[in-house]
């Protein structure tokens, strides 16, 4: 696919996640900030989130979530896209959960994350071709955080950049498509969280973020810390007017997100005078990138 034949296509931006919810606290800003611009934005979202358990103490006592926990997430996905004002597709696999102990366990058979790569991949490739994205987000190769779910969803987005447009590859799952730029979400970019735990520091306000900044300047940070990253920022993406828009996105996701909790620790007025971007890094371009960004579609307009 050439870059003039790109430029042609409507402009398209493809999110891939792990879990309904992942999609509102990692980039959702930026996902609303062009959709409301005009472009066509679709999260694919990889798993049924049914082995997520209840984070909000609100919704402990709900029936609905403990009857049917991928029920209950397929309906907070739904009031989610609609504040971001995104489409979103299911690729169809099941929730691998969290494992925790001393062995780890082993995953739950069947789950996303024990898939062969080709059958994990299979209906993010077909999706690619459908939708026909010049932009491709997904997480890093340490998934963000060491989730087995977002390892793999790292896994399949990047082969399905690659294999998309190679009419060789994934015979029968439509028309090749080569998509032009794949990015990793940078939502745990340490000089943002720097940024925020200095603002309310400076507001005399209680920082929840002292611990896990500590966390990034030891050798060996394990469970949700992430590890130090490995791709620098590349493109930021100034999205501060749709703060308010992620934060309410993040609250649909009732069973998972706790009102009070984290994610809502600094206000989005203090967030854009601190930090009014999202960070991403531009990891494969196929048209030609001029470094640092402010654009996803930078070399595509």
């Amino acid at each position: 696919m050439t870059a003039s034949a790109s430029q042609s296509k409507p402009l398209r931006l493809l999110a891939v996640h792990a879990h309904p919810d992942d999609e509102s606290s990692k980039g959702a800003a930026t996902m609303a900030m062009y959709a409301a611009a005009g472009v066509d934005v679709l999260v694919a979202t990889c798993t049924d989130g049914s082995r997520g358990g209840i984070q909000n103490p609100a919704v402990e006592n709900e029936p609905h979530p403990k009857r049917d926990m991928a029920g209950a997430r397929r309906l907070e996905m739904n009031n989610a896209a609609q504040v971001l004002g995104v489409r979103q597709r299911w690729l169809g696999f099941v929730d691998s959960g969290l494992p925790e102990g001393d062995p780890l366990p082993p995953l739950p058979p069947g789950s996303f994350a024990l898939q062969p790569l080709e059958r994990a991949a299979a209906p993010l490739v077909r999706l690619v071709r459908e939708f026909q994205p010049q932009v491709i987000l997904s997480y890093d190769e340490n998934g963000g955080y060491p989730h087995p779910d977002h390892i793999m969803a790292h896994r399949v987005a990047v082969e399905a950049f690659e294999a998309a447009g190679d009419p060789g590859r994934y015979v029968g799952a439509g028309e090749p498509w080569a998509p032009s730029k794949l990015y990793y979400d940078r939502a745990f970019s340490p000089d943002r969280f720097r940024a925020l735990h200095f603002a309310l520091e400076e507001a005399g306000l209680q920082s929840p973020y002292a611990e896990r900044l500590a966390a990034w300047l030891e050798t060996d940070a394990e469970g949700h810390t992430p590890p130090p990253p490995t791709h620098e920022t590349t493109t930021q993406i100034d999205c501060g007017d749709y703060f308010e828009a992620r934060d309410d996105a993040l609250r649909a996701h009732r069973t998972q997100v706790d009102p009070l909790g984290f994610f809502f620790a600094v206000s989005p007025e203090m967030q854009r005078r601190a930090w009014p971007w999202e960070d991403y890094s531009l990891i494969q371009s196929r048209v030609p990138a001029e470094l640092p960004e402010k654009d996803l579609f930078a070399g595509l307009r």
